[in-house]
């Protein structure tokens, strides 16, 4: 099935590329509360005009990920009113709980794309990503992998 994508979902890819480079300079620039709070607003709003504004309330707002949620909006709160080391924290937490479950899709994608799949393959590392995956139990054969 071909699956088109829309004008706003382009923008919206565009605004949450921006939002995660906006938070990666904040970051390497010592936390910087501006940059940090705009990459986080950046990032809600791609995410929201990729998937959708009600999808969005309802990815956030699930019963089981409510602590999650919680975290992550708290995380920007405290970066909006100046302790940005302090909302980072928080908000990476609440981050990684809210979108845990993509990991493994995405960690998968990465080992088929040509150069950075065969560094996630070294030893050292592909152990590393076979624990995110929850592949742990995974049997290496040359490039190809056997489930067990």
């Amino acid at each position: 099935m071909f699956y088109e994508i829309s004008d706003t979902q382009k923008i919206g890819v565009g605004l949450a590329g921006f939002g995660v480079f906006f938070l990666f300079l904040g970051v390497l620039l010592l936390f910087d509360k501006s940059l940090l709070a705009l990459g986080n607003i950046l990032f809600i709003a791609g995410l929201a005009c990729v998937i959708g504004l009600d999808r969005t309330f309802r990815f956030f707002f699930q019963r089981h990920k409510l602590k999650a949620s919680a975290a992550f909006f708290g995380g920007i709160v405290i970066v909006l009113l100046g302790w940005p080391l302090v909302g980072m924290l928080l908000e990476t937490y609440g981050f990684i709980l809210l979108f845990s479950g993509f990991f493994p899709v995405v960690i998968n994608f990465l080992r088929r794309v040509p150069v950075l799949g065969t560094i996630l393959n070294f030893p050292g590392i592909s152990m590393l990503m076979d624990k995110l995956t929850g592949d742990a139990n995974r049997t290496r054969v040359g490039k190809y992998s056997l489930r067990s």
